[in-house]
C-alpha cells in the first residue's frame, strides 16, 4: 500500500510539473499579446512583429517559447513561417483568462474606465442587442481588422473595414443608417475609437466589445 501510495504521489507531482509549463509560459504580457493576436488568424512572423510592435528577435524568442509548451504550431510557406495556435480550445482558455482578469483584477476595470471615459456619448452594445439589430435588417456592421482575420472568419454580413481604411470608407456610407463596429475583443480599443469617430461625423454609430470568438459562442449558445 505505502508503494501504491508514492507511485501516486508521484504521479500527481509530474502531472503538475507538466502543467507549470504553460503556467510559466503565459507569465509574459508579450506571450499574452501573441497568443490573443493568433487566436484572430494565423500570422507570420513579420506580422506579429508588426501587431505587437516588438523587433523580430523578440516576438521569435517568444514563440519559441509558446511553441515549446505546445500552445502554437507553425508551417513553412517558402521562406515564411506562419504560426496559429495548436488547438482551438486554447482560445476558449484564453478567454477564461481574459474573464477571471476583468472579474478579480480591479485593475483593468480601472484601465478600460478610463480610456473610455474621455469618449463621450459612446454607447456599448450587448450581443442581444447586435442581434436583434442585425435580424431587423437596416444596420452596417463594420470588422475593424485587418483584411487577413477578416477573411479567417467574421460575423456573417459584417464588411471589411480596416481602421486605416475607416476614413475613406465613411465617404461613401449613408449618414442615415446605423453601423455597429467591433474588432478583436475587449482588449482592443479599435471600435471605441472608430465609433467615436463616426459619431463626430454624424453617423448613429455603435461598438460591439466583444470579438468574433465570443460572437459565435453566444450563437452556439442562443441555438
Amino acid at each position: 500500500m505505502e508503494e501504491l501510495i508514492s507511485s501516486a504521489k508521484d504521479y500527481k507531482d509530474e502531472l503538475y510539473k507538466q502543467l507549470s509549463r504553460i503556467g510559466k509560459c503565459l507569465s509574459s504580457d508579450k506571450r499574452l499579446e501573441i497568443l490573443n493576436l493568433l487566436a484572430q488568424g494565423p500570422k507570420t512572423v513579420e506580422k506579429l512583429t508588426q501587431d505587437t510592435g516588438m523587433n523580430v528577435a523578440n516576438v521569435s524568442r517568444h514563440l519559441q517559447v509558446l511553441n515549446d509548451s505546445r500552445l502554437v504550431k507553425f508551417t513553412k510557406k517558402g521562406t515564411y513561417a506562419i504560426y496559429s495556435l495548436a488547438d482551438p480550445s486554447i482560445t476558449d482558455f484564453l478567454f477564461s483568462l481574459w474573464r477571471i482578469g476583468e472579474n478579480q483584477l480591479s485593475d483593468i476595470t480601472r484601465i478600460k474606465e478610463d480610456f473610455l471615459r474621455p469618449l463621450e456619448g459612446l454607447y456599448t452594445l450587448t450581443m442581444d442587442e447586435v442581434y436583434e439589430k442585425l435580424n431587423s435588417g437596416d444596420i452596417t456592421l463594420i470588422d475593424l481588422r485587418p483584411a487577413e482575420e477578416y477573411e479567417a472568419r467574421h460575423i456573417e454580413g459584417a464588411v471589411s473595414v480596416p481602421m486605416e481604411e475607416l476614413e475613406l470608407y465613411l465617404h461613401e456610407l449613408p449618414r442615415d443608417k446605423e453601423v455597429i463596429a467591433y474588432c478583436r475583443g475587449k482588449f482592443c480599443a479599435f471600435s471605441a475609437i472608430a465609433t467615436q469617430k463616426m459619431k463626430e461625423q454624424g453617423f448613429m454609430a455603435y461598438r460591439m466589445a466583444e470579438s468574433i470568438h465570443e460572437w459565435q459562442k453566444y450563437l452556439e449558445q442562443k441555438h
